[in-house]
């Protein structure tokens, strides 16, 4: 710990929200998960032993902790106690393998390793397959032979926690991005990054410390943990962790607990509409609804409005190195200026630039960048991919945008995303807008495949209505109507179901994989 006095006392690290906010409201309700219903005292008391468990298991300030889980109330001890240490905590996507796994504890030079006890034979598997780094192992509950509980850490009464001075720029966090590269990018997400974001999704946001937010979505992902929870802990608000984003239980547990606040992607906020719970459901005490990884139908906005008209709805957009906001469209504008990401958050300046970075004027398309404290420190262990992204001294999304005169950002695809027929470029966005037009369509995602005759084709997957009879002729006649020829889908699939990941974002690479052959007929 630095002697520095007036370091110690400027210190604002994310490891010291739950003790800060335990001194202003020690007996509210913090956390609920399942049985477990823990006030903001009890959660800064479990911190502060877990804290002083890693000191005692060796790990200090700069090692790496990764975290296998799903949803849970340890999860947000760990994510603290890891900060509260100076140690990086590198949350890890549970649906992947032992291989995948492999790379990322080889690659963050992870040396403790905390899973699920349901998840523990996979990282197990995943530590044989790895270098073997790994030399501090715990599960969340009976792990195999040599791992220890995390209760007993929780538990810990054998001395105080070493207070640890953790800098504005140290990181404290490494998330893995997905990413179109074979291997991901490991973005280290430094207090500074994290704290300016938190403040950014409180004013722009309007959260609230009487907000009562159910937590759906991975916690693994930045997403639902910076924009959502930590916030709550930060302002003192009620959180109620769920194990995913069953829509049943969800309803069931806004109920239950008068939840007021709930993000949800898109494609969740439509299971929720389609559930059978919906109309028996009451859902009266809901107030503010947040969503995003992409934008919400149109026809999705007017029937959430319709159904939930007292509730207040946020699109957030952003990326994992922006910790994660960027951009908000609030509540105003969600029908006047649908499909719009709204305008740069707080403590972040966006502009569009072309190929040469030189900034572009309203309405023309090109690469969405930011500049803000948000921002990432950079890759992990890639100085190369760093410096790619920060060129000209903007964050670089891969994102493609157009601004209007007032500000406002339109996404207008992922460079990936775009689809290039006949010499034309299609937004797959604009096309799913209108396929969603079309009554019967539950979901849709639209890509390209490689086509003989116009280098890529545009393709649409369609999931139907329960009941609809939808054909891939009504799709395509409903889509030429609405759309230029070069636009229309040449090939429409109905299927039962889009792939997606735990976040609730479609999987376009796994559709792109499984239809690759559809031009040439295999």
């Amino acid at each position: 710990m630095t002697t520095d006095p007036i370091q110690q006392a400027r210190q604002q690290s994310v490891g010291d929200i739950p003790r800060r906010t335990a001194t202003r409201v020690p007996d509210k309700l913090a956390l609920v998960d399942g049985e477990v219903r823990m006030t903001f005292a009890e959660l800064e008391r479990a911190v502060s032993r877990t804290t002083a468990a890693l000191q005692a298991h060796g790990l200090a300030k700069g090692d790496r902790l990764a975290l296998l889980s799903h949803n849970s109330w340890q999860f947000v001890v760990l994510s603290y106690a890891t900060a509260r240490a100076g140690v990086v905590l590198v949350p890890v996507n549970f649906m992947l393998g032992p291989d995948e796994i492999a790379y990322i504890l080889d690659h963050s030079k992870a040396t403790a390793f905390v899973a699920e006890d349901s998840l523990a034979s996979v990282a197990e598997q995943a530590i044989a397959a790895s270098r073997g780094s790994v030399r501090v192992r715990a599960a969340t509950g009976d792990g195999p032979d040599g791992w220890e509980d995390v209760q007993g850490w929780i538990d810990h009464a054998a001395g105080e926690a070493t207070p640890v001075a953790v800098g504005d720029d140290d990181p404290v966090r490494l998330m893995y991005t997905s990413g179109t590269e074979s291997r991901p990018k490991g973005a280290m997400l430094t207090s500074r990054s994290l704290m300016w974001q938190y403040v950014s999704c409180v004013i722009d946001g309007r959260m609230e410390a009487d907000d009562v937010e159910a937590h759906a979505l991975p916690l693994y992902h930045c997403a639902q943990l910076d924009c959502f929870l930590n916030v709550d802990v930060y302002l003192g608000a009620t959180s109620i962790i769920l194990p995913g984003p069953d829509p049943a239980t969800v309803l069931r547990t806004i109920e239950a607990e008068r939840v007021t606040k709930l993000f949800a992607p898109p494609t969740v906020w439509i299971a929720l509409l389609r559930a059978p719970e919906f109309d028996s459901t009451d859902l009266s005490s809901l107030r503010k609804g947040y969503y995003g990884a992409s934008a919400m139908p149109v026809e999705i906005l007017r029937e959430l409005q319709r159904r939930l008209p007292d509730v207040r709805l946020w699109n957030f957009y952003g990326q994992t190195e922006m910790a994660p906001l960027a951009t908000i469209l609030g509540p105003d504008e969600q029908l006047s200026q649908a499909g719009s990401a709204g305008r740069n958050a707080l403590n972040v300046e966006t502009a569009i630039v072309d190929d040469t970075d030189r900034v572009l004027p309203p309405g023309e398309v090109g690469e969405i960048v930011h500049r803000s404290p948000h921002a990432t420190l950079g890759y992990y262990r890639d100085e190369q991919k760093t410096a790619d992204a920060y060129r000209g001294g903007w964050f670089h999304t891969g994102d493609l945008g157009v601004m209007d005169d007032a500000g406002r950002l339109s996404v207008v695809d992922r460079k990936k995303d775009m689809i290039k027929t006949g010499g034309e470029n299609v937004a797959s966005r604009e096309v799913e807008e209108a396929i969603y037009t079309l009554d019967g369509v539950a979901e849709v995602a639209v890509f390209g495949v490689d086509h003989p005759t116009w280098v890529e084709a545009v393709v649409a997957v369609v999931v139907p209505k329960s009941g609809a009879g939808l054909t891939s002729d009504d799709v395509i006649s409903h889509a030429r109507s609405a759309l230029a020829g070069f636009k229309t889908p040449k090939y429409v699939v109905v299927a039962d179901a889009l792939p997606k990941n735990p976040s609730g974002k479609i999987l376009k690479r796994e559709l792109r994989t499984a239809h690759a052959g559809i031009a040439s007929g295999s």
